[in-house]
């Protein structure tokens, strides 16, 4: 519900249907950090066991809340050579799930970044298939990359598109490949193309040029396909949709109203929050909990006073029309 309200629109695209029953790892590009793995919770029809990274586990009320949606931490070299080690409890659970038919998913490239391009990724994710393979030899395991597409990344309200792929049939793939490193290596490069055509993939030795082309024609980021077809022939020329905001006039009257009424926690994201966001990737998060936890109570609060001081009808209808005004100017 709280994406619904956040989100213009959340597209989903499967050029495949996503098996019910079979282990799979969901391997996804990462753009704009807890928000990535929300979307691919509510959107993948399978009940999912994210890998996070470690760092954010350190406050002990943090790790046991993430702990209780079923989020796994994975140490990174960042956190000291020393920490590696603990991942080999965390990749032998997820072998273990794997095993019960369950779902794995995290993001190999190991990192997120705003930038529309599809990053080399880790192998990490790879020590967890062969793992598995070795556990459960005949284990019908299953890769399933996914492209996650933001309109504009960082801006509210957004609209994003999530394009699952194709499952990828690991024992099919590595069937005649007997050595870890060369397996590893196919791996990661099936995954990595695979995820260049399910998200806008800009390389990186062209990336300001083709994204200003982009920009100039009014390119639509939510529609990848088009995006990446015309980055095909070059990037000069893009035929697909175009995306410019509309309602400029009457979108800027409902954000004041919105503004308004939230006058409270518009304060506090604006200059409590806000500035001590220190990566651009965190910004989508960090509103997104803002509007809810805050947002409601707050809502909750002054419908509350309304309805003690004019009667409980007007607290309910200011209510209403609290969630509408939002529902309308996020859906504009």
């Amino acid at each position: 519900m709280g994406l619904y309200f956040y989100y213009k629109r959340i597209r989903v695209v499967r050029q495949a249907p996503i098996p019910k029953q079979a282990p799979i790892i969901f391997l996804s590009n990462h753009q704009n950090a807890l928000v990535d793995a929300l979307l691919i919770a509510t959107t993948s029809t399978r009940f999912t066991y994210f890998l996070t990274r470690a760092s954010v586990f350190k406050h002990p009320i943090v790790a046991k809340l993430l702990s209780s949606v079923q989020m796994l931490p994975v140490f990174r070299v960042r956190d000291g050579w020393q920490t590696i080690k603990n991942n080999h409890n965390t990749f032998d659970h997820c072998v273990a799930l794997l095993g019960q038919n369950k779902t794995v998913s995290l993001f190999p490239e190991g990192n997120h970044n705003i930038k529309r391009t599809v990053r080399p990724l880790s192998k990490g994710f790879t020590r967890i298939v062969l793992d598995t393979l070795k556990a459960h030899p005949t284990l019908e395991l299953k890769l399933v990359p996914v492209g996650l597409n933001y309109r504009e990344g960082t801006r509210f309200p957004d609209a994003v598109t999530l394009m699952y792929g194709k499952a990828i049939e690991v024992r099919e793939l590595l069937k005649t490949e007997t050595n870890d490193q060369k397996a590893s290596m196919l791996l990661k490069q099936n995954v990595q193309e695979a995820l260049k055509t399910l998200t806008t993939h800009i390389a990186p030795e062209h990336y300001e040029t083709h994204l200003e082309h982009l920009h100039e024609q009014q390119a639509d980021f939510f529609y990848p396909e088009h995006l990446n077809a015309s980055l095909a022939s070059g990037g000069v020329t893009y035929t697909g949709p175009t995306y410019k905001r509309s309602f400029g006039m009457l979108r800027g009257v409902f954000k004041r109203l919105l503004i308004f009424n939230l006058w409270l926690p518009f304060l506090v994201w604006r200059y409590k929050v806000l500035p001590k966001i220190k990566e651009v990737e965190f910004i989508a998060t960090f509103r997104f909990a803002l509007a809810i936890t805050l947002v409601p109570l707050w809502l909750l609060l002054v419908a509350c006073i309304v309805g003690a001081v004019f009667g409980w009808a007007f607290g309910a209808w200011y209510l209403g029309a609290s969630l509408a005004l939002a529902l309308v100017y996020v859906k504009m």
